[in-house]
């Protein structure tokens, strides 16, 4: 039995997330027919990063195993071919040890969160940004997040399903940047909690339309109360940019 390692990319848009469920496609479900119809072997794919209904993945990382012998160009080529004409692709394949397993080894993830800024509706970027039209506070937004840097309680950013043991996590980065009419927003942990990340571009977004001030921003995220949270950013935004190990 030969461990597997591979990376994807794919547009969340018409799934209901990565995690397999009954009441829609998931990610992982196509990725296990398509190599099951390559393979004619039964898999289980795990995936790096657990992304929501809607959420996109520039780079994800998964592992499975696999009895039969494969050449790698052969399998990208076939297990794409089965995916057909779904927003999923296969980037690469590489040999991994017995031991790796894509989400409890990844000592590092990215996330990055796409608002286009502007009156005229989105062509382009349809289900693939935040859409706001009120011009935004980019300074107001830098502050806020810069005060999620470090080591802290995310309580208020946590979903109620979540089910991570602690809510302390440490952001190494936490940043604004915008580009035209284009704010990123980008995110870099070890490991985040459920709707983490789009709770916080949710209370950052409502420091830069300025429904808040700094010390609404600092209250809610100091009190570790998810109902003082704002609500989440849409799930079109946001993207699993790449993780580390």
């Amino acid at each position: 039995m030969q461990r597997y390692k591979i990376k994807i990319e794919y547009d969340g848009t018409p799934f209901v997330g990565w995690q397999f469920q009954k009441n829609g496609l998931s990610i992982q479900k196509v990725l296990q027919d398509a190599i099951y119809a390559f393979s004619q072997e039964r898999v289980v794919v795990t995936g790096a990063g657990r992304t929501d209904s809607g959420v996109h993945a520039l780079i994800q990382v998964a592992h499975f195993d696999l009895e039969k012998k494969i050449k790698k160009k052969k399998f990208i080529r076939g297990v794409n071919q089965y995916i057909g004409k779904k927003p999923i692709t296969i980037l690469s394949i590489k040999k991994a040890k017995k031991n790796f397993h894509a989400r409890f080894n990844a000592k590092k993830r990215i996330y990055q969160y796409i608002i286009i800024n502007r009156q005229s509706p989105l062509a382009l970027q349809k289900d693939k940004a935040w859409h706001i039209r009120k011009k935004l506070n980019i300074k107001a937004m830098k502050k806020g997040a810069k005060l999620l840097k470090g080591t802290h309680d995310f309580s208020t950013f946590r979903a109620s399903s979540c089910q991570a043991k602690s809510p302390i996590k440490t952001l190494k980065i936490a940043s604004v940047k915008k580009d035209g009419d284009k704010v990123i927003l980008q995110f870099t942990s070890k490991s985040f909690l459920q709707q983490q990340v789009r709770s916080m571009v949710g209370c950052i977004k409502y420091l830069g339309a300025e429904k808040w001030n700094f010390e609404d921003f600092r209250n809610s995220f100091k009190s570790k109360n998810r109902f003082k949270c704002a609500p989440p950013a849409p799930a079109c935004g946001l993207y699993l940019k790449s993780v580390s190990y």
